[in-house]
């Protein structure tokens, strides 16, 4: 699933991304609205990593 398609159904990928990031809140999630720069800047907050590999490891999921 690419992130457009990801962004049209936001909802559903909410699950998803929690499950994957256990971290995430569904405060985050609200925050991050289905933007992926956003989501990229919470995982290396949370998670203390690097942008590159955050967008790695989102790409991987997608």
């Amino acid at each position: 699933m690419n992130w457009e398609q990801i962004r049209g159904n936001w909802d559903q990928a909410k699950g998803t991304l929690k499950e994957q990031w256990s971290k995430l809140t569904d405060d985050d999630l609200a925050m991050i609205d289905g933007q992926r720069d956003k989501l990229i800047g919470r995982l290396q907050e949370l998670y203390g990593i690097s942008k590159e590999e955050a967008n790695e490891r989102v790409d991987k999921s997608e």
